[in-house]
Order: C-alpha cells, then sequence, then structure tokens
C-alpha cells in the first residue's frame, strides 16, 4: 500500500466478506482495472473478489498474515468497494465493520475517531 493505515498490518476485512462490484469494473471492460482471472461471476452484471464466495473468504489478492504484516498485490488495481473502504478511526471516519472484522480474527480494535478542533 502506499499510504501506512491500519491495513498494512491488518487485513481482516480482506479475509471477512464477499467483495461484489459491477462487471464495468473488470479490465475486461472499457475502463476497468480489476484483472479479470481475479473476478468471479455472481450475476449477469457483478463480479466478486476470487476467494471472497468462500467460506471462510480470503481475497486471493491479499499476501502476509492477518493482524501483522499483509499486502494487497492488486491495491492500485483494486476495486470500489476496497477503495471505498476505511479503517475505523482513520481519516476521522468510523466503521464499525472494520472493527467487527478485526474482532472476527481476534485483533483488538481500532480506536475511535478524534472529533476535530472546534
Amino acid at each position: 500500500m502506499s499510504l501506512e493505515t491500519p491495513c498494512t498490518r491488518c487485513g481482516a476485512c480482506c479475509a471477512d466478506r464477499r467483495v461484489v462490484f459491477h462487471v464495468s469494473e473488470s479490465d475486461e471492460a472499457p475502463g476497468g482495472i480489476v484483472p479479470d482471472w481475479l473476478c468471479g461471476e455472481v450475476t449477469d452484471t457483478l463480479l466478486c473478489m476470487e476467494g471472497t464466495d468462500r467460506a471462510p473468504p480470503r481475497c486471493v489478492a491479499l499476501r502476509g498474515e492477518i493482524g501483522r504484516d499483509v499486502r494487497c498485490t492488486i491495491y492500485e488495481m483494486r476495486p470500489s468497494p476496497c477503495r471505498d473502504y476505511a479503517p475505523h478511526g482513520f481519516f476521522g471516519i468510523e466503521n464499525a465493520e472494520c472493527n467487527g472484522a478485526r474482532a472476527r480474527h481476534g485483533l483488538p480494535p481500532l480506536p475511535d475517531p478524534v472529533p476535530p478542533p472546534r
């Protein structure tokens, strides 16, 4: 990852849920960037990241040990659900799903966001 965030040590969200996105995000579509070979079909118009449709889910683009040192091997080509997902407390954003994923992997919660000064 190009920016140091709690995500470079966590990765729990990448091994917690199915990551679903529109077929237009596949590199098979004009302007799409997600490598097609990493896309699984959900419906005619929806795809998912390979590995996230299994039990337990784990994106095949994730490398490393969850909670210690991880990286996304397609970070610059990741789909919109991954781009939109922010770690809890980072950038002042609350994300209960982040701490829920962390808890399911035995990781402590991230601190709550600090309110901006008035």
